[in-house]
């Protein structure tokens, strides 16, 4: 069984009040749409790291920020109720989008010490649905100039949730998101009107 997936990791990387700590923050491909997953890289020149108040503050797309207690050397988990998207033990799926993201340490008297910004393109959801309209497909349901433009219409959405990806990478957030809309709209019109059945995945090689 073959399935496409592609990582919308961190993109743009913004330092602030350089000093001997190198702040850096690090998201996993968790493959739940449940879950950001946000892991501290961070370098911190004492050992234990000496960081008084770490707060990370999440901008969902379309939503407002939230500043949430952080652990120096962690990995932590937010769902939808952690970013105000939901209500408290409810778990929704995360919206796709471009996230914010920005990790602050201070000194003892609450004065910022360090932090660094973090922008994330999240696209899980676009993906969950490019694999189940893959994997409905079926090619020898069709004659072969649709078989074929139906072969080439599924790489020109997988190229355009690269570029996506790609564009936010580059700080070009505007065309990330145009990318995203083209794959988003040809994958709405390929689930209308592809090729249905369940051989699709032995004969698309």
């Amino acid at each position: 069984m073959r399935r496409f997936s592609f990582s919308g990791i961190l993109f743009k990387t913004k330092k602030k009040y350089m000093s001997d700590y190198n702040l850096d923050l690090v998201t996993s491909c968790n493959n739940n749409m449940l879950y950001l997953v946000i892991t501290d890289a961070s370098y911190y020149p004492t050992d234990p790291p000496v960081a008084f108040f770490p707060t990370i503050k999440i901008t969902p797309p379309g939503f407002d920020s939230v500043s949430l207690p952080f652990v120096v050397n962690s990995t932590k988990v937010f769902g939808s109720d952690d970013l105000g998207l939901s209500e408290a033990g409810i778990k929704q799926k995360l919206p796709d989008g471009i996230y914010k993201l920005e990790y602050t340490i201070s000194y003892d008297t609450g004065t910022t010490l360090a932090s660094v910004d973090k922008t994330l393109m999240r696209v899980d959801d676009l993906l969950e649905k490019f694999n189940n309209a893959f994997l409905k497909l079926d090619l020898m349901q069709c004659d072969q100039d649709l078989a074929k433009q139906t072969s080439v219409n599924l790489n020109t959405i997988r190229f355009f949730i690269e570029g996506s990806v790609s564009a936010a990478n580059n700080c070009a957030e505007q065309e990330a998101i145009k990318l995203y809309n083209k794959a988003n709209k040809m994958l709405s019109h390929l689930n209308r009107c592809g090729c249905s059945g369940t051989n699709y995945l032995i004969n698309f090689r």
